[in-house]
């Protein structure tokens, strides 16, 4: 049986690996980026291989680009497979987007047109990754920053267009959401309530930076107090504890600071939860 997640997660990141595996504080689970981990030997792999001794851990990846023209890159979802076995994960993730074309992997994650030929590209794409890899595919909402031209739904109709399609589950980022709302101008509480939370596998929190005329998704942390309302809000909705995830990916500052978010993220979820018991 797979190592299930629960409770409140941290994003493994280079910088405080080392010390993470010394630390008595809580964390539930990790969430490793495969890209910086799998094709490495020496002291990161032995560092990755103490970890997930300790914790149980999943896969969260940048470069399936699910929704792109290319094939899909064999190699690397090889390589998931073996890391999705050897962690002995429930699942992998990645997000709903594009970061390759023609080859050339882009370095970013590029949003799809919102079309019902998007919506069946993906899906297909999905369903055959999740093949390759042997395990459930869990994608993610992103942020973007322009619309493709020729939409034909808003991003919660096809995001739900694309799960049920696909027949995935949902990486729910509340701050992505948040950052969307402010950049795109709608209710982040409104894009909560359409979403399906019984498909909710897990929930990113992460910081972002506020810029004069845009907000970008820095993950630079730490996690802003209207995210924390619209994380609670949430989980509320919800009425369960969904596993949550702290991502914290520039400007890393020292690990206890990092663990602190994580304190929050259990503080936070207690709190909503106690406020829908009432």
């Amino acid at each position: 049986m797979p190592r299930p997640i629960c409770g409140i997660g941290l994003g493994l990141r280079r910088p405080f690996a080392e010390e993470l595996l010394h630390t008595e504080r809580r964390v539930d689970f990790l969430e490793i980026t495969p890209e910086n981990w799998v094709t490495y030997g020496g002291r990161r792999r032995q560092l990755l291989e103490r970890c997930l001794e300790r914790w149980p851990t999943v896969a969260h990846s940048v470069s399936l680009s699910v929704g792109g023209p290319d094939p899909l890159d064999e190699r690397f979802l090889s390589a998931l497979r073996d890391l999705s076995a050897r962690m002995d994960a429930p699942f992998f993730s990645d997000h709903v987007c594009y970061s390759t074309a023609l080859g050339a992997h882009l370095h970013d994650l590029l949003p799809l047109p919102f079309t019902e030929e998007a919506v069946a590209h993906v899906a297909a794409r999905a369903q055959q990754a999740q093949e390759a890899v042997g395990r459930p595919l869990v994608l993610e909402n992103a942020t973007f920053y322009a619309h493709m031209p020729g939409g034909e739904m808003d991003e919660a109709d096809f995001l739900c267009a694309v799960l049920e399609q696909s027949g995935c589950s949902l990486l729910l980022d509340v701050n992505n959401v948040y950052v969307n709302s402010l950049n795109h101008g709608f209710a982040p509480r409104a894009f909560i309530d359409r979403m399906p939370l019984d498909r909710v596998s897990y929930l990113h929190v992460a910081g972002h930076t506020r810029q004069a005329d845009v907000v970008i998704d820095t993950h630079i942390g730490p996690v802003v107090d209207d995210v924390w309302a619209l994380y609670r809000y949430t989980l509320r909705r919800a009425g369960r504890l969904i596993p949550t995830l702290v991502e914290w990916d520039q400007e890393i500052p020292a690990l206890e600071v990092v663990l602190e978010e994580v304190e929050r993220a259990r503080t936070e979820a207690a709190r909503a939860l106690a406020q829908e018991a009432a």
